[in-house]
C-alpha cells in the first residue's frame, strides 16, 4: 500500500462529531495496539470541551491512557495527508480524496451513556481496530 505522509508506515484519522469518546477511544486503541507501526489523529467536526470522562474511565480499566487528550477540529490538512480516515457513524463530513480509503465503523454514541454501554462501544471499537492495523500490515504492540 502507498502511504501518503512518510511513506513508512500507514496514517489514520478517526472522526466522530464531537471527538470526544468514540474517536478518542479508537485513537487510543490504535496506538496501544499498533505502537510506532501506525501515526494516529483524531477530529471532530464541533469539538466538545474535554474528552468524555465515561470513556477515560472504560479505556483506563483496560490499561489504555487517553486522559491526555483533548477535543480538536479535523483539518483539510489533516485528511489530506492520512491513508485511512475512519468515521464512527455520526455523519462526519470530510473531502474525499482518491488516494485514501474510507471507512464508517456504526457505533452508539456514549455521550451521556453509562459505564457498560460504553464498556461495550470501547469493545467493539478495539475490535474495529485490530482488524483494520491487520489489513493495513501492523504488527500489534
Amino acid at each position: 500500500m502507498q502511504h501518503s505522509n512518510d511513506g513508512a508506515r500507514p496514517s489514520i484519522l478517526f472522526l466522530c462529531g464531537h471527538n470526544a469518546g468514540r474517536s478518542q477511544m479508537a485513537a487510543g486503541w490504535a496506538q496501544a495496539l499498533g505502537g510506532d507501526g501506525v501515526e494516529i489523529f483524531s477530529g471532530g467536526s464541533s469539538p466538545a470541551e474535554v474528552v468524555n470522562p465515561v470513556a477515560v474511565e472504560a479505556m483506563a480499566e483496560v490499561g489504555v491512557d487517553i486522559s491526555g487528550a483533548a477535543p480538536k477540529r479535523w483539518t483539510p490538512e489533516i485528511v489530506a495527508k492520512v491513508d485511512v480516515v475512519v468515521s464512527m457513524g455520526c455523519g462526519d463530513q470530510c473531502p474525499i480524496l482518491p488516494s485514501q480509503r474510507y471507512l464508517d465503523w456504526t457505533l452508539t454514541d456514549p455521550a451521556g451513556q453509562g459505564i457498560s454501554l460504553v464498556r461495550t462501544v470501547r469493545d467493539e471499537i478495539k475490535g474495529h481496530v485490530q482488524q483494520l492495523l491487520g489489513e493495513l500490515g501492523v504488527p500489534l504492540a
